[in-house]
């Protein structure tokens, strides 16, 4: 009598294990990987989870237990290219700093998925109170840490006076940047450079 011999299953239908309710390393990156890849390839339109089972080589159970929505997932994918991709200088001067970084922020949405994911982030976040609030408390400020960072320097420096008008500053540029996101105006650089010269003229000692 002879055996029968299964053949071994392809990556792409083979699911990468898991370590019960823990994150396996592996896995999340395989899946982080993966959904970058399509949203860079194809966009948001062709992102579903049904495209991402099938490039990480995982399962909606997997997918589902380590992020609660798509949303969250969107998020983990955005913050971990901004890693890379964002300018966080260091020059010395406060105003060419804010420039730099918020230029370099403004190419990386243009040049590339981020854009498109951090609209579809927060498309996904509106009837979700809960990821509306993540958002808010912890996303949002995750994102603000390097111009809070450029303008404690310059505190520190004396180019600038701590106090309130710092925390407005910050909400301010980062409004100013959201809006131009959201409207697809990401071209004319110099509304960066016009709207720190103002912010910073009026944060320095009188």
């Amino acid at each position: 009598m002879t055996s029968k011999i299964e053949k071994p299953k392809s990556a792409k239908t083979r699911s990468r294990s898991s370590i019960g309710a823990v994150r396996s390393p592996q896995s999340t990156e395989a899946i982080l990987d993966a959904a970058a890849a399509i949203l860079e390839e194809h966009g948001y339109k062709a992102f579903t989870m049904d495209a991402l089972v099938e490039r990480a080589g995982s399962s909606k159970p997997t997918i589902y237990r380590w992020w609660r929505s798509k949303g969250a997932l969107l998020r983990d994918v955005y913050e971990r290219t901004a890693l890379t991709f964002v300018t966080a200088p260091d020059t010395g001067d406060l105003e060419r700093d804010l420039i730099v970084h918020l230029r370099s922020l403004w190419s990386w949405w243009r040049s590339s998925s981020a854009g498109e994911t951090l609209r579809s982030l927060i498309t996904e976040i509106q009837h979700d109170s809960t990821a509306i609030d993540e958002f808010r408390e912890a996303f949002l400020p995750r994102r603000e840490r390097t111009l809070r960072k450029i303008f404690a320097r310059a505190v520190d420096s004396g180019q600038i006076t701590e106090g309130a008008a710092v925390e407005v500053a910050v909400s301010m540029l980062t409004g100013m940047s959201w809006l131009h996101l959201v409207t697809a105006n990401l071209e004319n650089l110099d509304d960066i450079d016009k709207a720190v010269s103002v912010i910073v003229n009026g944060l320095k000692p009188r």
